[in-house]
């Protein structure tokens, strides 16, 4: 019988620990191991071959920790390597772990969102290439109008600490003009990617009345909640100590002083070396 083991949370970076904060803040009772592959990122920019190698990387050393469950809370990630790891090496490797993305879970529900059955997405230039979003949304509301907009600044401007200067807003009020100039009946804009939430007063501030900003983070840990409701022989095998531990493969220091800012505590990370 295997031990329980934490459950794994990825992202190339930072961003993910936005999503993290809000899956402790859902289910506090489970321990969770984060890791930053922090040397490689950003993956945004990354062929589709490099993000498939690196998370598949990533994925694996979580398994050899003990993890059943990993959690890519990395849009570009969950949009470039997360079907083939589910579909080609999980049944080799680890046929009764899992791995789950952060794409399905938004779509499915971004839909009940708009009224006006158009909304418009805000992501990583990888993640707009993957079309992962509009192919996704399609399925569960083929009605929905998704119009998809590149940011490839803001994720800089965020891990930068430039996300709250004239800097920023110059890119946001960019970004949205060109988004709405595309379609003007937008009233939801999904942040799909888990840097943006930092930016969320910025783009309250260019946004036109009326129009929802959705995040990630709460979605993702309510789908994990019904999940793990669901799948109760992957669930009993997640330790419930009430634990976080961060890793990085890059600085820990330059880590855990970047981690305030997206998981709104002090957090004490320790490395790894994956190369």
């Amino acid at each position: 019988m295997q031990k329980p083991a934490p459950i794994g949370v990825f992202d190339s970076g930072y961003g993910g620990l936005t999503v993290l904060k809000e899956i402790v803040n859902k289910l506090p009772q489970y321990d969770y191991i984060y890791l930053g592959d922090n040397a490689r990122a950003p993956y945004g920019n990354r062929s589709f071959e490099t993000v498939y190698h690196y998370t598949l990387q990533c994925v694996q050393w979580f398994f050899e920790q003990g993890c059943s469950l990993v959690i890519l809370a990395c849009n570009t990630a969950s949009a470039k390597a997360l079907r083939t790891i589910q579909q080609n090496d999980l049944p080799k490797i680890a046929p009764d772990k899992r791995v789950l993305g952060v794409i399905r879970p938004t779509t499915e529900v971004i839909g009940n969102y708009s009224e006006s059955k158009s909304v418009g997405i805000l992501a990583t230039n990888g993640t707009v290439i993957s079309n992962s979003y509009p192919i996704e949304i399609e399925k569960f509301f083929p009605n929905l109008s998704v119009t998809q907009e590149a940011c490839p600044m803001w994720v800089p401007l965020v891990e930068n600490n430039e996300y709250q200067s004239h800097g920023a807003d110059f890119f946001v009020k960019k970004n949205l003009a060109s988004i709405f100039g595309k379609d003007p009946k937008i009233d939801v804009i999904l942040l799909a990617c888990t840097h943006y939430p930092l930016l969320k007063e910025k783009i309250r501030e260019y946004l036109p009345v009326g129009v929802k900003l959705v995040s990630q983070g709460e979605i993702i840990a309510a789908s994990l909640e019904d999940y793990l409701n669901r799948h109760p022989e992957i669930e009993k095998k997640c330790s419930k100590g009430g634990k976080q531990l961060f890793y990085t493969t890059d600085s820990t220091e330059d880590f855990d002083n970047h981690a305030t800012n997206f998981f709104s505590q002090s957090i004490k990370s320790l490395h790894i070396d994956l190369s």
